[in-house]
């Protein structure tokens, strides 16, 4: 880490004259790119991103300068190392729509944002297009048939395959081959934002709203973003407003290409690409929690396939495509919805998960209920961070330790085969009315390896089952460091998509 600050820093200081008075690491989101905030005296402050992925980097730069010329709502690129790891941005804040969505929920305020986010995603995809290399692009320089196959590809092999049930595959392609020709003969093509969702948007204190993450770009038609923007799975608009939003959008959209457009065949093309978008957040859920066994993804599973549900009860594709509908409707038969919906506390469901973390130097915590038993597991196969200098001091709540642990070691391996486990308990629990359960990690001091697992398996365990949890970590409550839940430590986050 020491040495992504440095690189963030030198290229602060050669723009800047002088070097930053802090760094904040920012926290990590689904790539592998690192992001840093830098402040000084003498300059403004600013983002700094560092990634390996020069293809990626340089399709942001470049995107970001043309848009940013045209006075788009795109962040200001400042600058760029020799060798495109590492550039310098501008600073929007830390205020997503999502987490204003989250915050206040569906109200008047936040209708107002997606939809003046609508209209400067117009603005993006038409005057960006503008004179636009589209030779710049990360991949395809257009999203046309070979991409919508293989989105429809990815949602086959990596869901519906996983369910196990029988379907005409041949049949399955060719309507996947008629679909994607219908999609692909759109009237209109501008630039496709491709991952264009609420947390991709930025808004500022004077509520404007920007955007970041644009690097997937290429030309396509504009109805992709909206769907994307609309049916994002965590954001569950409610139906009134992905109604009312549309017309906002072709609304902005007739004036700013200033033309009017026939909105029935807008519209039927705007089921296609919605129908498209989640069957590929589908594929995306099913290869990240079936394959990869990352279990937060298996929870956006549900929702996702209640999206689905409404989608196809309540739309026409407009294009006959018997197997596809066939498929469709096994997707979200009362039996799939089950299998990936699991069973949750409410109110009155006794259930208390108590999960500890503790050194077995000095035993295993005593369980002070009537029941008895519970969980223990032994954390001490995992590479130990504590054996490092840089590391000894700090516990497996501070970002250092969590990265070392994620990306050197089996933690995650570890801990999907707990939740294995510890799901069957949790589940039959509550079936059952049962109050209490106990779940150990022990590890040789109590600082590192069993307080990270404690902590994500307490994580899981509310995003899944919304369960009570009592988390505590003996080891650093004896030190006289705070209980978890308190204010002295970061509050457990839910995960994203």
């Amino acid at each position: 880490m020491q040495e992504l600050i440095n690189a963030v820093t030198q290229l602060y200081k050669t723009w800047c004259g002088s070097e930053p008075t802090s760094v904040d690491v920012i926290q990590q989101s689904g790539s592998d790119r690192r992001y840093f905030r830098l402040h000084g005296n003498e300059c403004r402050t600013v983002i700094g991103t560092h990634g390996l992925n020069v293809p990626e980097n340089e399709a942001f730069i470049y995107f970001s300068g043309q848009f940013h010329k045209k006075e788009l709502h795109v962040p200001e690129i400042i600058a760029v190392s020799e060798d495109e790891t590492v550039y310098l941005q501008e600073d929007f804040g830390d205020t997503s729509l999502m987490n204003i969505l989250e915050e206040k929920g569906c109200v008047p305020e936040v209708y107002e944002l997606f939809k003046e986010s609508l209209y400067q995603l117009v603005r993006l995809q038409v005057k960006g297009d503008e004179g636009l290399n589209y030779e710049k692009c990360l991949t395809n320089k257009e999203f046309g048939k070979q991409a919508i196959m293989a989105d429809l590809l990815y949602f086959k092999y990596y869901f519906l395959d996983a369910l196990h049930k029988p379907y005409d595959k041949q049949r399955l392609i060719d309507d996947f081959e008629a679909l994607s020709n219908y999609l692909t003969h759109t009237e209109y093509k501008y630039f496709m934002f491709r991952d264009f969702q609420s947390r991709n948007i930025m808004v500022t204190e004077d509520k404007q709203v920007h955007f970041i993450d644009y690097q997937g770009g290429m030309k396509g038609a504009p109805q992709y973003d909206v769907a994307s923007m609309l049916w994002q799975a965590r954001a569950n608009l409610p139906d009134e407003w992905k109604t009312a939003l549309l017309e906002e959008y072709m609304d902005s959209f007739e004036n700013v290409i200033s033309t009017t457009i026939d909105r029935d065949v807008f519209r039927s093309q705007y089921n296609g690409y919605v129908l498209i978008r989640l069957l590929q957040v589908l594929g995306a859920y099913g290869f990240r929690g079936l394959f990869e066994r990352k279990a937060h993804f298996l929870t956006s599973i549900p929702q996702a396939l209640k999206n689905l549900k409404w989608f196809v009860d309540n739309n026409n594709m407009g294009i006959a495509v018997p197997e596809f509908q066939k498929v469709l409707q096994l997707c979200i038969d009362n039996e799939i919805m089950a299998r990936f919906t699991p069973v949750q506390a409410d109110a009155n469901t006794p259930l208390h998960v108590k999960i500890c973390s503790f050194s077995y130097r000095k035993g295993i915590p005593e369980d002070k209920s009537v029941h008895g038993g519970g969980f223990v597991f032994d954390c001490r196969g995992i590479d130990n961070p504590g054996r490092h200098v840089e590391y000894k001091e700090i516990h497996g709540r501070d970002r250092p330790v969590m990265e070392y642990l994620e990306r050197q070691t089996r933690m995650n391996d570890f801990l999907n085969s707990v939740f294995d486990i510890v799901d069957i308990s949790v589940e039959e629990y509550i079936k059952r009315g049962f109050d209490h359960l106990t779940i150990n990690f022990g590890c040789t001091g109590g600082q590192h390896r069993s307080v990270y697992a404690a902590d994500a398996t307490a994580r899981h365990l509310r995003n899944k089952y919304k369960v009570k949890i009592e988390l505590c970590h003996r080891e650093q409550e004896a030190k006289g460091w705070k209980n978890p839940l308190g204010s002295s430590y970061p509050a457990l986050k839910k995960e994203d998509e």
